[in-house]
């Protein structure tokens, strides 16, 4: 079988809650990624087999499959299909796995993994009314129905991690990616996406703001980290050591080696091998220690092979328990921030964390990357990648 080969990865800044993006129609924003990405690739867009985009909240403006809503007012050709799909979190790198599926499986040549959430137009719960329940009696039957936020908090308890070690954690995300763009470490992944300015009734002024940055950087201390409250009585985490809520966007573009060479493309990277477990639903969040040890294995590779990870920091506890089980070198991981300082908009992270993965790669000059990520119901995902 072929190699199965990114050929270009990108993504937009991602914007704070009310921020940068949050005047951009979601559909619109990953407009904007899925034409830099052919654009930048030099492929032909008819060429593509499909389009697989993630998004969580699938409401109001984020409904009717967005992956194809997106793709054609990008004024892409309409033969090339799309699929929206929701795996929580993980949804854009779920999308990503499934694009690389379908290449691997011959179905099609190439594919695009994508995706999009605008958390400020489109809040978490969105997608149900108030009040309805998304666990049912029966469910409570098997498992304890636990938030996000009490399963980082069991979790910070099982493996014994403190509010210090959390707090410390959450400066690290942001002194990273302070580093990270103060070195113009991104400048090869970021899309710069203009933004409609709107007047004070809300109503388009015709003129547009260029959205060119990150914006949830907050200069901080720990002594200041330390003075902030508990999201949950009694808990290790605050706001500082929490994953901040974003609207964002990312696209990769998958295809077979032989596919890249005949239409003369020059690929940045190759995914070895990818997976999506299941994960204790009431612990939640443990999914990226699962999703890690079952690509090692299935590999034949130790973590000290991987040059760079990235994990999605939902909760500082997340990445300090698969740290303890994994024992990695920790300047290897998250090495330009994370969720923590930078942000997560939902169903788009997978796809930014494997942008900032392949784009690493090739700016520190090493070999082996790990994108994974928690996600809500207990799953985990994971992507092995090689720079090319």
């Amino acid at each position: 079988m072929s190699d199965i080969v990114i050929v270009e990865a990108v993504r937009s800044p991602v914007g704070r809650r009310g921020g940068e993006l949050s005047n951009i129609h979601p559909s619109d924003l990953l407009s904007e990624i899925q034409t830099a990405l052919i654009e930048r690739s030099g492929v032909d867009p008819a060429t593509i087999g499909q389009v697989v985009g993630g998004c969580v909240s699938q409401a109001g403006e984020q409904t009717a499959n967005i992956a194809r809503t997106a793709w054609l007012a990008a004024g892409m050709p309409l033969n090339v299909a799309a699929t929206t799909v929701d795996a929580q979190c993980g949804s854009s790198q779920q999308a990503i796995s499934l694009a690389y599926g379908l290449v691997a499986s011959g179905v099609v040549d190439s594919a695009v993994g994508c995706g999009v959430e605008s958390m400020t137009r489109n809040p978490m719960g969105s997608s149900y009314k108030k009040g309805q329940l998304t666990a049912t009696p029966r469910y409570k039957e098997n498992y304890e129905y636990t938030s996000q936020f009490q399963g980082a908090e069991l979790i910070a308890k099982k493996w014994s991690i403190t509010r210090e070690e959390c707090d410390e954690f959450g400066l690290r995300s942001q002194e990273n990616a302070a580093r990270a763009w103060d070195e113009d470490r991104f400048a090869t992944q970021i899309v710069e996406v203009d933004v409609p300015v709107l007047d004070d009734e809300g109503t388009a002024t015709g003129e547009h703001h260029r959205v060119t940055k990150d914006g949830g950087l907050r200069p901080t201390t720990l002594e200041a980290l330390t003075q902030l409250s508990p999201v949950l009585e009694d808990g290790v985490h605050t706001a500082g050591a929490s994953s901040q809520i974003s609207d964002g966007s990312g696209a990769v573009l998958l295809m077979t080696a032989d596919k890249a060479r005949e239409q003369g493309l020059e690929p940045i990277g190759r995914v070895i091998d990818t997976c999506l477990v299941g994960s204790d639903p009431v612990l939640m969040l443990t999914g990226p220690i699962e999703a890690t040890h079952h690509l090692l294995e299935r590999n034949k590779m130790a973590m000290s092979d991987i040059d760079v990870v990235e994990i999605n920091e939902a909760f500082a506890s997340v990445v300090l328990a698969w740290a303890r089980e994994m024992s990695p070198d920790m300047e290897t991981v998250n090495p330009n921030g994370g969720a923590i300082a930078l942000g997560h908009p939902l169903g788009g992270t997978g796809s930014i964390l494997m942008t900032k993965a392949v784009h690493e790669l090739h700016r520190s000059d090493k070999e082996f990357g790990l994108v994974t990520m928690c996600c809500g119901g207990g799953l985990g995902t994971g992507t092995i990648i090689q720079r090319l």
